[in-house]
């Protein structure tokens, strides 16, 4: 047998030694029978919601609504309100004012006159008959005002015809009211008084005032201060603006003097009896 030759065979070559192996990344350590951390991003929600919110601070927010409710009604109230004036030219303006300012010198006069009356009584030698005098005085005025005296002055007529039969009861009604406001004294309309007690009503063909039938055209005549008394119909939006749009027309005449002749029976009370011994 013949020996295995080595003569061709080459040396075994060393081997290199294997690199270490990157190591797959586990799962985070969890410790022992709890939850698993939680991230920043949770933190910070779970800080915000649900929101922690004291008694005192439900309090406080609950009247922070409110007072802001209440202030967004006031303005709200304002604007509606003010939005007649809005469009109105600057010469009404003016004439508004103007009104306001007669009322308020009606005001100042009613009380001037009241307290020389006072000072009258006071200073009066014969205050007995001083007091009769402005017994007697008073009984006139409230005879004008409850329109058992016929009374006369400067004044206003105002008259209305309504070829449509659009006017109603409830317009008359306000165009006595803003003639009150304005310092109307003594008024009547189409022969009949009226006082502080009459009504209005709708009646066919008409309107009835304190039960009497009248029909257009519906004449006020009006004592009054003329300079105040006309202004106040002509107001932006007032009883002229109101009445023409029921295609009514409309006429107001200023008068150095106004008769007011209508009467009313003075009426006795049921029940009001007079408190003085």
């Amino acid at each position: 047998m013949r020996p295995m030759s080595t003569e061709n065979t080459p040396p075994e070559e060393p081997k290199a030694p294997a690199a270490p192996r990157a190591e797959e990344p586990g799962p985070a350590a969890v410790p022992a029978g709890g939850d698993p951390p939680q991230t920043g991003r949770q933190r910070l929600a779970a800080g915000l919601w649900p929101p922690r919110v004291s008694r005192a601070q439900l309090i406080v927010a609950l009247l922070l609504f409110v007072l802001g409710l209440g202030l967004a009604i006031q303005v709200r109230s304002n604007s509606d309100s003010s939005a007649p004036l809005r469009g109105a030219r600057q010469e009404d303006l003016v004439r508004i004012l103007d009104e306001l300012d007669g009322r308020t010198k009606r005001l100042e006069d009613e009380k001037q006159s009241l307290d020389a009356q006072r000072r009258e009584l006071e200073n009066s030698s014969d205050q007995a008959e001083e007091a009769r005098r402005q017994t007697l005085e008073k009984e006139r005025q409230l005879g004008i005002l409850a329109g058992t005296v016929a009374a006369q002055g400067p004044g206003i007529t105002l008259r209305i015809t309504d070829p449509k039969g659009q006017v109603r009861s409830d317009q008359l009604l306000d165009t006595l009211q803003e003639l009150r406001a304005a310092g109307a004294e003594a008024i009547q309309i189409n022969g009949v008084r009226v006082v502080a007690g009459s009504y209005f009503s709708d009646v066919g063909g008409g309107i009835g005032i304190d039960g009497k039938k009248i029909t257009q055209p519906y004449e006020f005549k009006v004592i009054g201060k003329p300079q105040d008394l006309e202004p106040a119909l002509n107001i932006p939006g007032g009883v002229v603006q109101t009445l023409e749009k029921e295609q009514a027309n409309v006429a107001v005449t200023r008068s150095a003097k106004i008769v007011v002749d209508a009467l009313r029976a003075a009426e006795q009370p049921d029940y009001a009896r007079s408190s003085s011994p």
